[in-house]
């Protein structure tokens, strides 16, 4: 399997992911990579390392299935967040020298799973603030609008907004790491913030030009922590949408505190990170991609 990129990333790609605030980059994950995590994922939905939610919904035929921080438990995680080529597209695409592994968060949509992805921006959730926060999600089954491909409202991320994170109804919850659900905290600001508007019903707006792209395993989204995106249903009769998503950071990024009760193993008390300073700590965060 590939340690490194298979092909360079291009300026008009770094352009891209500046100027829309999400990029397609393709073909940067070998069939190695894929099959490896394809199995870890499916492994996951029964004996899940970390933590797992599934939304199981009455008259809903299929299945949401997802799960938080399994490298901090299972080898086949960690392995491809420190070392795949996830980390260096990330830092290529955020100009960066040095980048850190925040977490993993894992995708799993049966056929015919009406559940959608709500509209929301991902800082919402995160106890960070600053831009070079980037997300790399990777398709590890063939994905398409029908398939439940995520959708991306270009130029979101310099809106400024940071909208208050929806709430995910899980029917089951199986929880062996002792982690908090991604909620909003009460005693906050934050909780009385502006939910994300139902930008599907904006899709013949004119004012907002909006992203998706049909992916080979293999291909990967890159966005950027305020790019506001959603995904619809899993249409499909027959097809299962696997994907995993590894979240790197460094640059101007910095501790703000918990926005949410999402919390990374290790940073259940918060105070070992001085607010409005990076979070520096190579045992949670460890560096995992560096230029020569």
């Amino acid at each position: 399997m590939n340690y490194g990129l298979i092909h360079d990333i291009t300026e008009e790609q770094i352009h891209n992911y500046e100027t829309d605030g999400a990029v397609c980059i393709r073909g940067q994950f070998d069939q190695e990579w894929i099959d490896r995590m394809s199995v870890a994922g499916i492994k996951h939905i029964d004996n899940p390392s970390g933590r797992r939610g599934i939304v199981d919904n009455e008259g809903d035929p299929g299945r949401l299935i997802t799960g938080t921080h399994m490298s901090r438990f299972n080898n086949d995680f960690m392995e491809f967040a420190v070392r795949s080529p996830a980390a260096q597209i990330a830092a290529k695409l955020m100009g960066l020298n040095e980048v850190r592994f925040f977490y993993d968060q894992l995708f799993i949509k049966d056929p015919g799973t009406l559940a959608p992805t709500a509209w929301h921006n991902d800082l919402s959730f995160w106890p960070f603030d600053g831009n070079h926060v980037a997300s790399v999600w990777i398709a590890c089954t063939p994905v398409t609008l029908e398939t439940s491909g995520v959708i991306y409202v270009a130029g979101s991320h310099k809106w400024g907004k940071i909208y208050k994170p929806p709430e995910t109804k899980y029917t089951t919850i199986a929880d062996n790491s002792g982690l908090a659900q991604a909620t909003p905290i009460n005693n906050s600001k934050f909780e009385e913030a502006e939910l994300c508007p139902m930008f599907h019903k904006e899709f013949n707006n004119p004012e907002y030009r909006f992203l998706s792209w049909d992916m080979e395993a293999g291909d990967a989204i890159v966005h950027h922590p305020l790019a506001v995106h959603g995904s619809g249903k899993n249409s499909s009769n027959s097809l299962q949408r696997v994907a995993l998503s590894l979240r790197y950071f460094g640059g101007d990024a910095t501790w703000r505190g918990p926005r949410t009760r999402f919390c990374v193993p290790g940073t259940e008390d918060d105070s070992i990170f001085e607010r409005g300073k990076m979070p520096i700590n190579d045992k949670i965060f460890p560096v995992v991609w560096q230029k020569n």
